[in-house]
């Protein structure tokens, strides 16, 4: 048992002038019952205040970081863009010009670059692009979808009269996606078709539209009357030539070549060369590097009221030889004052007027040229001829375009 003053040191005691107060017990009880409630109240009130977690609340947080995204929906006609897209793609390139030119006054050179569009032709590594898109460059470099590092170009041929040219890189075949050939000749005013390019750099960009024309006629860079020009109005812009147009199956049908436009952004109207021009062109500039077009070996023409008439044939060409005749040149003297002067004239009159080739009836030089690229050099074809009034059938061997 403890005496009320040991209790009183054990409890609690303090000393004062050397003198220890013990305290009582009952306040010591008192004012622990006071702090331990104290203590459990805020205990509680912190309870109170804090976010609670309860079950339900875990089951949809752990249902939301397991539950796989749901699929996307699209819709038939967005369907449609992305298949085309991710069939195409990957065989659209880009290619990179650079010319060097020498400064008139300060003899330094100069670098311009350019930059355009192209597509894989095949496993080879052969590049199909516009031949406005390379004309003049010193040095030319491909990029493909599927690689970081670009490949340098070599030119295979061109064809500057159809604004096409064909380029050649050496990069592994895994690399490369050509794109499959379609036809352009059953296209329909009002179809969907897709076009892919580098407009403004930005690599492998699709736009879409319809085809708003078709047999549109346009000038190359050479004069030379271009037909068959597919007509649309998906947006190009600079880049874009040389880069493929495609149908809703992903087949190219041809190739973004020019915009009509006054700032040389999109306006809505765009031009591409079909593929049926390229079929035909292509081949040539891969076996001979040139087109090998066909000729009647005229040199000069001259515009008739009925057909157009001969003006100068080339010596020993097929005209030549066939006895087409030009003009007959005479030279006559004339007199001024007391001095003679020859001069030379040409007869019109003696030349005779070409009015048809193989019944394909021919009105002017575009004509003409329309009509032989219907044949290769080496035909016979049969020249329908207006001489002094009388119509005359004269067969000939076409000779080669130089």
């Amino acid at each position: 048992m403890f005496s009320d003053a040991s209790l009183g040191k054990f409890l609690n005691k303090k000393q004062f002038n050397g003198n220890i107060y013990v305290l009582p017990v009952s306040l010591i009880f008192n004012r622990t019952f006071l702090i331990l409630s104290i203590c459990l109240h805020a205990w509680t009130a912190g309870l109170a205040d804090s976010p609670r977690t309860n079950s339900n609340q875990l089951q949809t947080t752990a249902a939301i970081q397991e539950e796989e995204p749901a699929p996307r929906k699209f819709t038939s006609e967005e369907q449609t863009n992305i298949n085309v897209y991710e069939k195409s793609n990957r065989g659209v390139v880009n290619i990179d010009t650079r010319a060097n030119r020498q400064q008139a006054w300060f003899l330094e050179p100069q670098s311009e670059e350019g930059s355009g569009s192209g597509w894989v032709l095949d496993k080879e590594g052969h590049i199909v692009t516009n031949y406005h898109v390379i004309e003049g460059a010193d040095v030319v470099t491909v990029s493909l979808s599927a690689s970081s590092n670009p490949f340098t170009a070599r030119v295979i041929g061109i064809d500057p009269q159809n604004d096409i040219a064909v380029l050649k890189i050496n990069a592994p075949q895994e690399l490369l996606f050509p794109l499959t050939l379609g036809n352009s000749k059953t296209l329909k005013v009002g179809q969907k078709i897709f076009a892919i390019g580098n407009p403004f750099g930005l690599a492998r960009t699709l736009t879409v539209g319809i085809v708003s024309s078709l047999d549109r006629t346009m000038r190359s860079k050479t004069g030379r009357l271009m037909k068959g020009i597919i007509q649309i109005d998906a947006a190009l812009n600079q880049g874009n030539s040389g880069g493929p147009l495609l149908d809703n199956e992903g087949l190219l049908v041809g190739m973004n070549t020019a915009i009509a436009s006054l700032t040389g952004e999109n306006t809505g109207v765009g031009f591409s060369v079909p593929v049926a021009t390229i079929k035909r062109v292509v081949p040539q500039l891969l076996q001979f590097g040139e087109v090998r077009r066909a000729s009647l070996g005229i040199d000069l023409f001259w515009k008739t009221e009925l057909g157009i008439g001969v003006a100068r044939t080339q010596e020993n060409g097929p005209a030549f030889n066939a006895g087409i005749q030009g003009f007959k040149i005479e030279r006559k003297l004339v007199r001024s004052g007391n001095r003679l002067f020859e001069t030379i004239e040409a007869d019109r009159n003696s030349a005779d007027r070409i009015l048809a080739i193989d019944g394909i009836n021919i009105n002017s030089t575009d004509d003409l040229q329309e009509a032989l690229d219907r044949y290769k050099p080496g035909q016979e074809v049969v020249v329908s001829v207006l001489r002094q009034g009388r119509e005359l059938k004269i067969p000939l061997r076409l000779g080669l375009d130089r």
